[in-house]
């Protein structure tokens, strides 16, 4: 855990100003299926680009601007093997992004070239660094291995989200948010009555969550019947969140009959999923969300994986509604600063990454520009480990769920709301 860093005021954290990106990193640019013999124009982090296959099968990525009159190429053609034909004068590009024909010409210009970005499949997912080429590192796409793997089954869809990449972010590195916004499949009370642990390195934020012999959701309750048909009983529930920069977010999910083992290792009477989420900005604004569900029990069985594709598809669409109205409301109020509670320590850790991501790649004092992010941060895991400990200790006014960073000092605002462990105070 890093130490607090110097102190900035309340008003200095903006939480709500850091709506960035970084460049040099891997982006989910589309499922593999969707790039074929047929050009597929996105913006990524604010470039716009057009992907298409050669005849041989390999995902290419070019800037979606002719050299000539920067008209976009995704307005031509594929020709030939591996070849873009521009729409409206006919100059061709290869797949690295070297002009092969001019009309009415026989010299080709040696500067006629467009930018051919990085890509890799993996995953099922098409990924294209966005940064320098010679920094493109594949060992930095994220681990997603459920989605392709034997051993598990699932799927998902992407949607188009209009609101910054950040708050979906936000919203999955804190579930608590589903006792609200999803009281009817997926919610539940002990959300927001149960202990969590943050950890943090360089690159990862975890967020872990049990609770302890629960009734189960009627998400979880129908998913462990799968297994266990006659199941009626108490479970126990986990939530592992796992983050990864710059944007991508796998929470290891599921329930097992309520003392079994579950916490200390042995899942084996329950039911394990992964929720497997990357989000590709496109604008400061907008982005794209690809997400899957991947499970381990019942793996032959295609109606369940259309089940939950379908079930979960729902409840995203619910915090679609959300984030968007989110996203207006800090549109209609520019420069406003978040207020964070205790439940929020996991997403400033991951804005504290980004931001530390952008000022390397531009060159500027990374310690000195990300003050603000991560004394916020430092200050919010603070409150949340003097929230528990006061809890354990059923100590007075301990847990109150408002909190603010004042004089470098993460402190509680004085009202009376139930606690991080919805104790009362």
């Amino acid at each position: 855990m890093s130490t607090p860093l110097p102190s900035t005021s309340a008003a200095q954290t903006g939480h709500a100003t850091f709506r960035h990106f970084p460049l040099n990193a891997w982006f989910a640019a589309a499922w593999d299926h969707e790039v074929g013999r047929n050009l597929l124009a996105k913006t990524i982090a604010g470039k716009p680009i057009v992907m298409y296959r050669t005849t041989k099968g390999r995902a290419v990525a070019l800037a979606d601007a002719c050299w000539h009159r920067l008209s976009p190429l995704s307005m031509g053609k594929l020709r030939g093997e591996d070849e873009i034909m521009c729409g409206y004068h006919g100059i061709c590009y290869d797949a690295d992004g070297r002009a092969t024909f001019m009309p009415a010409q026989e010299t080709i210009n040696p500067s006629a070239t467009v930018h051919s970005y990085p890509v890799v499949e993996k995953y099922r997912y098409v990924w294209v660094w966005t940064g320098d080429p010679a920094l493109a590192d594949e060992s930095l796409v994220p681990d997603l291995h459920m989605n392709d793997s034997p051993d598990w089954a699932g799927d998902g869809k992407t949607i188009h989200v209009n609101c910054s990449y950040q708050l979906i972010i936000d919203n999955l590195m804190d579930l608590t948010h589903e006792q609200f916004v999803h009281g009817s499949s997926i919610g539940h009370e002990s959300l927001s009555e149960s202990d969590f642990e943050v950890t943090h390195d360089e690159r990862t934020v975890t967020v872990t969550k049990w609770m302890h012999g629960i009734e189960p959701p009627p998400f979880w309750k129908r998913n462990l019947q799968d297994r266990f048909p006659d199941y009626e009983g108490l479970v126990d529930r986990w939530q592992i969140i796992t983050y990864t920069a710059p944007s991508t977010v796998t929470i290891d999910v599921g329930v097992a009959k309520a003392g079994t083992g579950a916490p200390e290792g042995d899942r084996s009477q329950g039911v394990t999923g992964t929720v497997i989420n990357t989000m590709t900005p496109e604008t400061d604004s907008t982005c794209f969300y690809l997400w899957a569900f991947a499970r381990d029990w019942c793996l032959d069985k295609q109606v369940i994986t259309t089940r939950l594709r379908e079930g979960v598809s729902g409840v995203f669409f619910e915090d679609e509604v959300m984030l968007e109205a989110q996203q207006r409301g800090i549109e209609a109020n520019p420069g406003y600063d978040f207020y964070n509670l205790n439940i929020d320590a996991g997403s400033m850790w991951t804005r504290r990454v980004v931001q530390r991501l952008i000022d390397a790649e531009r060159g500027t004092d990374v310690e000195e520009t990300t003050e603000r992010a991560g004394n916020a941060a430092v200050a919010m895991t603070a409150v949340t480990e003097a929230a528990n400990a006061a809890g354990a200790n059923d100590t007075p006014n301990g847990t109150g769920l408002a909190a603010e960073v004042e004089e470098g000092v993460a402190r509680h605002r004085e009202q009376p709301t139930v606690g991080l462990m919805g104790r009362g105070l």
